[in-house]
């Protein structure tokens, strides 16, 4: 990480120094602010730490609970949401605490009535991602973005004890537009509300969302009217995978998962109970936490579970739903009107726990959003870019609903659906589904922030509109070895990796030198038409490159100015543009499929999808690129 840029800092440099307007509730709740959140779930909280991190946005989160989230519901991190949470910077605090899903088994039923073990797949294929799968209590996912928000410059802070009760768009005005009731749910204040103006307000409050009813939208789907619990216990058993994750299935009492928890001891169990009837609830069974164990010691048999202690537990019935749209705009006025009130996370999505994806799309969804609020908000793009999120992330869920669709009847299964010499079906199913559930299937269609595939063929392994794909490289200046994708942080700026031709060491004529100047000081260029005057060079589109030879047979100082920058209130230069392939580890070139002979540029979006792959040449299509989504700096 980078610090000390416009002076030296003392102490932990992930506090910043607090803004003038730093978040401050002695003179109780404002009248008007420029983002309101409803919910301290994982969708709240990501958004809430991007906008934290911008003083010029004055953010505001609720929730009706009165504290931080301690123990319970999801837990499963992918893959893809551990890159994210390397762009926030907790991801190596995350891989430390965490427990990490190496290999997952499968059982069935055995002789005599038991289970026996049928299967072990590897949980990560090699070469999806440099990070792990992993598990770990939803609470310290919250507590790691509440981190974030209270050392920001704003030092936001969650307002407990209110609830979105109501709210009213007023389409005729740009100040303010929507008038939110706040209800008060703390002991005591139950009845009160207050009101708040704002300018957008995002609802991540929960399948019952009641900034979604505001708007109109509702919840289609289906319910599969089957009960099933999950419970958080620490136990002694002689069950030999107890520490993996696994999927059991036992001949005539049902389905068990096991997932290991983080700290060596904690297992969570999700457990199949009873079949619904067409109208019966989840709740009308009177069902409790010794239902879930008696039944998990009978799928579990001859295997012993002797339960010393209940952390936490649920009962919950299996839902897929979706909802028609993520935002407030009818869809005759999409030309006319940019969208005030969206949706995140359950409040337009739910499915089963299962496939461990809930948390990690309900993520993905704030941070496809935060960056395109940001531009919006500081007045780097149109209104309009906000149309976007419902377009890319109603794509991403109803992928996802489909999915645990399929997944959650598989899962469920009749152990007759397996086949004899063959994997369970189960277990065939997973394999299959390993992409998905490691998060890293959205690919996001052609749109103005997404181009199309002509330049595809110059980095095969970097497919337009999916994630950028992490690759071992050394950084230049100090030899360091590193992922390259670690440097991309969640601050709203773009990407430009500048990937060097063969016999090009950035030397002067060449042709990353070349594009370079052109990006430094042409009037075309995106950097010089998108930079305001005084902001660093990088304060928009941050440019890298990467080159071919190791290491030592490239000179930092034959550099372009461009990717040396002097920046910041000493004018002190930028030691971290320049990168070369890692030789030892595994060549960035050869397993990022770039063209060695043309080498290519590769342009990332701030939320680390691939925007575009164009040649090194292709300055007009750079300059139209940017100019379809950012406003002249000007």
């Amino acid at each position: 990480m980078q610090y000390h840029l416009n002076g030296f800092r003392a102490g932990d440099p992930d506090i910043h120094a607090a803004a003038a307007n730093a978040h401050d509730r002695r003179d109780g709740l404002p009248e008007t602010i420029d983002v309101l959140i409803a919910g301290c779930g994982p969708a709240g909280l990501c958004l809430a730490a991007q906008l934290s991190m911008h003083p010029s946005i004055r953010t505001m989160i609720v929730e009706p609970k009165l504290g931080r989230m301690e123990k319970g519901q999801a837990d499963g991190i992918s893959v893809r949401s551990m890159e994210m949470f390397q762009a926030f910077g907790f991801g190596e605090k995350m891989r430390r605490e965490s427990v990490w899903i190496n290999e997952t088994t499968f059982w069935t039923p055995g002789e005599e009535g038991g289970i026996s073990r049928a299967a072990r797949v590897q949980d990560v294929p090699d070469g999806m991602s440099e990070m792990p799968h992993v598990l770990i209590n939803q609470a310290r996912v919250h507590d790691m973005y509440l981190d974030i928000m209270q050392n920001s410059p704003t030092r936001l802070e969650p307002d407990y004890g209110y609830r979105v009760a109501d709210l009213v768009i007023d389409p005729s005005t740009d100040d303010h537009p929507v008038t939110v009731t706040l209800e008060h749910t703390a002991p005591g204040q139950e009845g009160r509300t207050s009101v708040v103006r704002a300018n957008y307000v995002v609802g991540c409050d929960g399948a019952r969302s009641s900034v979604r009813r505001a708007i109109g939208g509702a919840l289609h789907g289906d319910a599969a009217h089957h009960a099933w619990g999950v419970i958080d216990l620490l136990a002694v058993t002689d069950f030999p995978d107890w520490r993996m994750k696994s999927f059991v299935r036992s001949e005539h009492e049902g389905t068990l998962m096991v997932l290991p928890r983080e700290g060596g001891y904690l297992v969570r169990l999700y457990v199949e109970l009873d079949r619904l009837g067409e109208d019966e609830r989840v709740a009308d069974r009177g069902m409790d936490a010794s239902h879930i164990i008696d039944k998990a010691q009978r799928i579990l048999h001859p295997h012993s579970l002797d339960v010393k202690e209940v952390v936490w537990w649920s009962i919950y019935e299996i839902g897929h739903r979706l909802t028609d749209k993520f935002d407030d705009v009818p869809a005759d006025q999409v030309s006319t009107r940019a969208p005030r009130v969206m949706l995140a996370g359950d409040a337009c999505h739910t499915h089963s726990p299962k496939a461990g994806q809930g948390m990690n799309v309900s993520m993905g969804d704030t941070f496809n959003l935060g960056w395109k609020l940001i531009s919006v908000l500081e007045g780097r793009a149109e209104p309009a870019l906000l149309h976007s999120y419902t377009e890319e992330r109603r794509g991403a869920a109803k992928g996802l609903v489909d999915f645990d669709h399929k997944w959650s009847r598989v899962v469920g299964g009749a152990a007759g659906e397996d086949v004899p010499g063959d994997l369970p079906a189960v277990a065939r199913a997973f394999i299959g589904n390993l992409p998905f559930t490691c998060g890293l299937t959205i690919q996001y269609e052609p749109s103005a922030l997404t181009g199309g595939a002509a330049h595809q063929a110059l980095a095969t392994g970097y497919d337009i509109g999916k994630r950028f794909h992490s690759a071992p490289a050394v950084r230049l200046a100090d030899a360091k070895p590193m992922e390259l994708g670690h440097c991309i942080d969640a601050d709203a700026r773009w990407r430009l990796f500048l990937f060097a031709p063969e016999g090009d060491a950035g030397q002067k004529g060449g042709a990353v030198a070349t594009l370079c100047d052109w990006l430094e000081s042409d009037p075309d260029s995106p950097i010089v038409a998108h930079t305001r005057v005084g902001e660093d060079v990088d304060a928009v589109i941050d440019v890298r490159a990467v080159f071919q030879p190791g290491f030592r047979e490239v000179d930092y100082g034959a550099m372009p100015s461009m990717l040396r920058p002097h920046k910041g209130d000493y004018g002190l230069c930028d030691y971290e543009k320049v990168f070369c392939a890692d030789l030892r580890a595994g060549d960035i070139f050869d397993a990022r499929g770039i063209d060695r002979a043309q080498g290519c540029v590769v342009v990332v979006r701030p939320d680390q999808y691939v925007a575009q792959v164009l040649p090194l040449t292709a300055r007009e299509e750079l300059t139209n690129f940017f100019a379809g989504i950012l406003k002249p700096a000007a």
